[in-house]
């Protein structure tokens, strides 16, 4: 017993001469790296782990490589990596964790956050990996949501949501605001076009118009690759935050997603999303997130749209017709008519003579 007061007050102290050197005070927000299976090395992930440590966040380092301020978990490779992450997560040894790759279930998707280039303000996309549904429109309306959870949990009390123009993006809007005018608190952006709208357009996407920009996963995923990118040629990923937090309802595991193509600059800004979420109880955040938009009708306009997506009629069931009696030869050789030779069809004739490639009376139908 104290053994454990004496812990206490040790760490208590610990954290308060952290927060006087750092001006970060409270607890610190413990996130693990995967380090391993990067196409720039480990050094590169250890590299982000430094930077990130230097922000008052506990860095684990699940991987080979060793470095001061950091906890170093050993693995042999990437697979065992995995293992320990998910091992680590599950025990609530860490808080949160930032890898490569994850197996997502259906309904939970990537909200990743980037810096625009025509002012650099940041941008949510929502969303960039997983399916938040098979259904392609309701993944957005959901996204959309994700997206909502994703930017109040790192500040922005009011977020301003656009919509991509891409297939769906009409039917999603009309979706949306029959969801505000039911009551759930959202803000549409105004395109920066000289036609308005909340319907995003490209020069959106470079200004940062809105706080969130709602697509689908896969634009959403190159999105995240040509902004964070495009001023080193693809190959390194060197500004923003990643592919974000996987979001969904129900689901509390906060992994993060970076890419095998991320540089240091990028795996640290995810590190740090991570740390937001943290210390913003983002769980917190999403149940009453969820709640509000159930409150205001969100399952009853999926399954509406659902119910209008279906065809108008039933398919019609088409049967084969009745087998005909094909027994009697033709020639004495093939049945392709009602009469024998001399007697059948001149279509059966025809189709005798142009199966054998001449026409020829002489020629036997074989």
């Amino acid at each position: 017993m104290a053994d454990k007061i004496e812990r206490i007050i040790a760490d208590t102290f610990l954290q308060m001469a952290e927060g006087l050197e750092t001006g970060n005070f409270g607890k610190k927000p413990k996130i693990a790296l995967t380090g391993m299976g990067s196409e720039h090395g480990e050094e590169n992930a250890m590299e982000a782990a430094k930077m990130a440590a230097k922000d008052g966040i506990e860095v684990y380092y699940i991987g080979t490589l060793e470095a001061e301020g950091i906890t170093t978990v050993k693995v042999a490779d990437d697979e065992e990596g995995h293992k320990k992450m998910e091992e680590l997560l599950a025990s609530h040894e860490i808080d949160g964790a930032v890898t490569m790759h994850f197996p997502f279930p259906i309904g939970v998707s990537t909200v990743g956050r980037v810096v625009t280039p025509a002012k650099g303000r940041e941008m949510f996309i929502a969303n960039t990996t997983g399916t938040s549904s098979s259904d392609r429109i309701e993944g957005m309306i959901k996204n959309t949501i994700y997206g909502i959870i994703a930017a109040k949990a790192c500040g922005k009390e009011h977020p301003t949501v656009g919509i991509l123009n891409v297939d769906g993006a009409r039917q999603t809007e009309i979706a949306l605001k029959e969801l505000e005018k039911n009551g759930y608190d959202i803000t549409f952006a105004e395109s920066a076009r000289a036609d308005g709208g909340c319907v995003m357009r490209g020069n959106d996407v470079l200004q940062g118009t809105p706080d969130i920009m709602v697509c689908d996963s896969l634009t959403g995923n190159i999105m995240v690759k040509m902004l964070s990118s495009y001023t080193t040629g693809g190959s390194f990923e060197a500004s923003g935050y990643g592919y974000g937090p996987g979001v969904g309802e129900g689901y509390e595991q906060l992994v993060m997603i970076v890419s095998r193509a991320s540089g240091a600059p990028v795996i640290a800004g995810a590190i740090r999303y991570a740390a937001e979420l943290v210390k913003s109880k983002v769980f917190e955040i999403a149940k009453k997130e969820f709640v509000a938009a159930d409150k205001a009708g969100l399952k009853d306009i999926l399954a509406a749209r659902k119910q209008m997506s279906k065809p108008a009629s039933e398919a019609i069931e088409v049967k084969a017709p009745p087998k005909r009696d094909r027994d009697i030869p033709d020639c004495g050789n093939r049945s392709y008519g009602s009469g024998r030779c001399g007697e059948s069809t001149v279509e059966a004739e025809h189709l005798c003579r142009e199966r054998n490639g001449l026409y020829r009376t002489d020629y036997p139908c074989v």
